[in-house]
């Protein structure tokens, strides 16, 4: 994974500067979420994969499956993946685009599970608790697993704090085995 993300940070880096550059962040992380979708399709990469097809083939069928969500601009860039042979590579562009757009405008992606459904006061207290400890601006996903038996586990880039009672037995566990 390490070596996709070395090949297509450079491609992100690219896109991000052009869409910075003429204001469109949202609209390009649209429609490289739009091209990370159609290039992960299974059915669309087995087309793709054909080696009798050129490239401009190839970019012509991805830009019809696209439609107009796809503007100048990005056509031009899903031709030069393919011309690369990096077509593939579109969800790590996607992702890393994400991550610069992140830190751009100072925001955190949260991801916040819980085993039962939080009440928006609950959230809301979670929300200002991950803003003040992380130092910016979050964006929460949340989700239920009633595995997790209570409590919350966050999952914010690197960071994961289990404050689920299946974290602490298994703490436990693992403290009663040592």
């Amino acid at each position: 994974m390490a070596e996709l993300t070395t090949i297509a940070r450079p491609y992100a880096k690219a896109a991000f500067v052009f869409a910075k550059e003429h204001d469109a962040l949202e609209q390009w992380e649209k429609m490289l979420g739009l091209a990370a979708a159609v290039a992960g399709d299974a059915s669309m990469r087995a087309y793709l994969d054909q080696p009798e097809l050129d490239d401009a083939t190839k970019v012509s069928a991805f830009a019809e499956v696209c439609g107009d969500e796809l503007d100048e601009s990005a056509r031009n860039f899903v031709a030069q993946l393919t011309q690369n042979k990096r077509l593939p590579l579109l969800p790590v562009i996607l992702q890393l685009f994400h991550e610069l757009l992140a830190e751009q405008q100072q925001f955190t992606d949260v991801e916040m599970i819980s085993a039962f459904e939080l009440d928006d006061a609950a959230t809301d207290k979670l929300v200002a608790a991950l803003k003040k400890r992380l130092g910016t601006e979050v964006n929460v996903t949340t989700s239920v697993d009633q595995s997790l038996i209570g409590g919350v586990l966050v999952r914010a880039g690197d960071t994961v704090i289990d404050g689920s009672v299946r974290g602490r037995l298994n703490r436990l566990a693992e403290q009663l085995n040592s």
